[in-house]
């Protein structure tokens, strides 16, 4: 960031606050955190209160009440003023636009990658409308300690998820586990794969199909798993309907080897795994590329807000580089500020398995940007919700008998298809 950008935004922000310290107000934010986000932010709002006078009244909330409520909040005007999400665009009609409030340069320069996600489709929207916390990508953990321990080598960087199961399996025959390999249950982690597989996700004109050779290729292949038993029964066949279910537990009990999640999780297994060694892997690649799905929660402001320009002033103010980098570094998250990016951010004296999961993680998200472009575009389809809710619904009932494979793909078109209609 320029001296330039920096007094921008320095000016910007002290206009706002010097306007919000004249009537000081109260901004409702509802935030939820897959490690200690919301304590950090709890921390940089804290400075905002006494640089403002204005207060942060902070709801700390589990993620499916960001996911399955905040929305009928918004329509039912119970909202809070600012809330963190991850539904980036499909929430867009609800969005404060900040761009009258905040220095709208600088922004673009700094996060001008990833703003296109909260817009409204099209291409011709240009507000901003919120503050990329941080990026995230999907990936695979691994407990070393096992492969170790089977005497199977850790497939290299590169490798295929056919090579990744032949691995896994030789871990599950000769520790006699019941289950080897354990993925979320969400069309989000299901998509890296897919994309490896060569799932398009939309035609070339960028409507959605989903169901191509390369989706259906995955599609029997993630089914010949649980077949063969290197899946979980506790895992996605324990869930119905839209349901999202966290693997997590299973990795952290040792009863699975990989565990199939993403970034946000390094917080997690950092503090709560003592008796294993744990390592994030690349994503494994296959016939149409190394699929990752990248996203990313942001922090936004809600056109309801009764104080709109406090509300913006706090968005702003967390977005400043300053406060960028004090979240990425005490989160240890990847930072979505392109400055940042750039000159790195000082972990400082972050675990060694931390920092390898950053790394590794981080450049997940360049590979699948330059193999699965697809992923990028999914993510920021306004309507990717729809599919993440249709494809474990329909994909699971293929696994515990209940429809054929070809049934279930057909319904699975035509369920998003309506759903995008409406």
């Amino acid at each position: 960031m320029t001296k330039l950008q920096t007094l921008r935004l320095t000016c910007a922000a002290t206009a706002l606050m010097a306007a919000g310290a004249a009537s000081a107000d109260e901004i409702s934010f509802l935030c939820y955190q897959n490690g200690n986000e919301c304590d950090v932010l709890g921390g940089i709002a804290a400075d905002f209160e006494a640089a403002t006078g204005h207060t942060v009244a902070m709801e700390v909330v589990g993620y499916e009440i960001i996911r399955d409520q905040l929305e009928n909040q918004l329509q039912t005007g119970a909202a809070p003023d600012v809330a963190r999400v991850t539904n980036l665009g499909g929430l867009n009609q609800y969005y404060l636009d900040l761009t009258p409030y905040v220095d709208a340069d600088y922004m673009e320069s700094a996060y001008g990658a990833v703003l296109p996600w909260y817009r409204a489709p099209g291409g011709e929207d240009t507000g901003i409308y919120g503050w990329p916390t941080e990026l995230t990508v999907t990936g695979p953990y691994i407990n070393v300690t096992m492969f170790d321990d089977a005497g199977v080598d850790i497939p290299g960087d590169g490798a295929t998820w056919d090579e990744w199961m032949v691995a896994l399996g030789g871990v599950q025959e000769t520790l006699g586990m019941d289950a080897v390999f354990a993925m979320d249950r969400t069309a989000h982690r299901w998509a890296g794969p897919a994309f490896a597989y060569g799932a398009g996700f939309f035609d070339d004109a960028g409507e959605p199909i989903l169901v191509d050779d390369g989706f259906r290729s995955f599609a029997a292949t993630f089914v010949g798993w649980h077949e063969q038993g290197l899946m979980p029964v506790e895992g996605w066949p324990a869930g119905t309907g839209t349901a999202y279910q966290n693997a997590a537990p299973l990795f952290l009990s040792g009863s699975v080897a990989m565990h199939m999640s993403g970034s946000w999780m390094i917080g997690n297994y950092a503090e709560n795994i003592t008796d294993f060694e744990w390592r994030a892997v690349p994503a494994p690649c296959g016939p149409g590329g190394c699929g990752a799905m990248p996203g990313g929660a942001g922090i936004v402001a809600f056109e309801s807000s009764d104080v709109p320009e406090a509300a913006a002033a706090f968005v702003a103010f967390l977005a400043e580089e300053e406060n960028a980098a004090r979240f990425a570094a005490e989160t240890r998250s990847i930072t979505a500020h392109q400055g940042l990016q750039a000159s790195g951010v000082d972990y400082g004296d972050a675990d060694p398995a931390v920092a390898q999961a950053l790394s590794t993680f981080a450049a997940s998200i360049g590979v699948s940007a330059e193999t699965t472009p697809q992923a990028f575009t999914f993510q920021g389809y306004s309507k990717n919700f729809v599919i993440y809710g249709v494809v474990p619904d329909y994909i699971t009932q293929v696994i515990t008998g209940e429809m054929s494979l070809d049934d279930a793909l057909a319904a699975i078109d035509a369920d998003v298809a309506a759903q995008i209609a409406e």
